[in-house]
């Protein structure tokens, strides 16, 4: 087994009704003053934030509420709500949505803790050193903000929009309440795109330059089988309880790190992330659902990589599908078209022509890899390196 070290912080109160703690929480670790954040008028109109606001009051917290973040969240709407924040004199961060309103309450947070740089410094190369404490009420299962140590936000201030994300501990939410209740209202198509992000967090780190640590191999798996079990069965009927608590579940365990320990050092195994990279190209430029984008190029990048070492993808296919065959490059095929057929069963789109509602050209093929590239500027990818070449190969792959 390689060495690591393992950190997950984030305290986890699960069930119905534990929105109603929201407030002994918050004092645990030391608010008194919130800043409460959430995305559209549905928390508002079915009473949650209301909820939640009275049991802060009740519990003797200043509250100041702010709605209004979109899908694919907007810096300008996170600076926005900094500034709101530090005239407040908040001391805690609560995010009431999913992970665009988590990943801007995390961008909140570090900017009011240090109003000296923009936050947008943040998301291009700024350490950040210090942010008020964040909690999470987690009302979409899919993006496992409310558990992992990143964040992403979209710079509409660009012309076009760039995406970038950054990753540090100081992204660790304090404590996450999750009831499954608070996802049944979700369209059936959210609900399916959060499971195929549920899916692709725990694949971009099983496909992994570098292996090992069996236990978190046999973690990845079964989290895979878990969710493609109970994704569709979410879709259908969003009311089944047992179905919303098992994708809300994987959700977390599937960005909190745990099926990518085992690195050869001292840090969780990075895992690969090409597929995120192209997908977060493809949202900056035209603003679609995250977990689509990725069901849209997932199959080309892995015919695109899977020479590097067929072998894991037959173990894939194999240990979560149950394949027999024994040929490698049988099985693994074999286990790309059973994703496909899974992404399907969640109302995922699986080509850019799918996605975007028109076949790319050319030419807007090479804006989103230049995007992806950071204007030609990086590579993407560890299982295999993607150079801009290969990515307007995987592009057009998948037209």
């Amino acid at each position: 087994m390689n060495k690591f070290v393992y950190h997950a912080p984030t305290e986890i109160v699960f069930g119905p009704d534990t929105e109603l703690r929201a407030a002994d929480l918050v004092k645990k670790y030391g608010g008194s003053r919130v800043l409460v954040i959430y995305g559209g008028q549905s928390a508002k109109k079915s009473g949650l934030i209301d909820r939640v606001t009275d049991n802060l009051k009740e519990g003797g917290l200043e509250a100041l509420v702010m709605g209004g973040v979109v899908p694919n969240p907007l810096v300008s709407t996170a600076r926005h709500m900094a500034q709101e924040g530090i005239a407040f004199g908040a001391d805690f961060v609560l995010g009431v949505g999913g992970g665009s309103v988590l990943d801007t309450a995390k961008g909140v947070a570090h900017a009011i803790a240090d109003p000296s740089h923009d936050i947008w410094d943040f998301w291009t190369g700024t350490k950040v050193e210090k942010s008020l404490p964040v909690g999470a009420i987690l009302t979409i299962s899919a993006a496992g903000s409310e558990t992992s140590n990143s964040s992403v936000l979209t710079n509409d201030g660009k012309n076009p929009p760039t995406k970038r994300g950054i990753t540090t501990d100081f992204n660790r939410c304090k404590f996450a309440i999750m009831n499954p209740e608070l996802t049944m209202t979700l369209p059936k198509y959210q609900i399916g795109a959060g499971a195929a992000d549920i899916f692709m967090h725990t694949s971009e780190r099983y496909f992994a330059a570098i292996l090992g640590n069996h236990l978190t191999d046999e973690i990845a798996e079964g989290l895979f089988r878990d969710i493609i079990a109970y994704g569709p069965k979410g879709v259908q009927d969003p009311s089944d309880y047992e179905a919303m608590s098992e994708i809300m579940w994987c959700g977390s365990v599937s960005h909190v790190g745990l099926t990518g320990i085992g690195a050869q050092g001292d840090t969780a195994r990075e895992g690969d992330w090409a597929c995120h990279q192209l997908g977060m190209a493809i949202s900056a430029l035209y603003d679609s659902t995250h977990g689509a984008t990725l069901t849209a190029v997932w199959a080309a990048w892995c015919r695109c990589v899977m020479s590097q070492n067929v072998a894991r993808f037959a173990q894939f296919a194999r240990k979560v599908y149950g394949i027999a065959e024994p040929d490698d490059g049988k099985a693994s095929e074999e286990g790309i078209e059973r994703t496909n057929a899974f992404f399907r069963s969640l109302g995922m789109p699986l080509s850019l022509t799918e996605l975007l509602g028109h076949e790319p050209s050319g030419e807007e093929i090479e804006a989103i890899a230049t995007e992806c590239t950071y204007d030609r500027k990086r590579k993407i990818g560890s299982f295999k390196v993607l150079d801009y070449d290969d990515i307007v190969a995987i592009y057009k792959a998948c037209r």
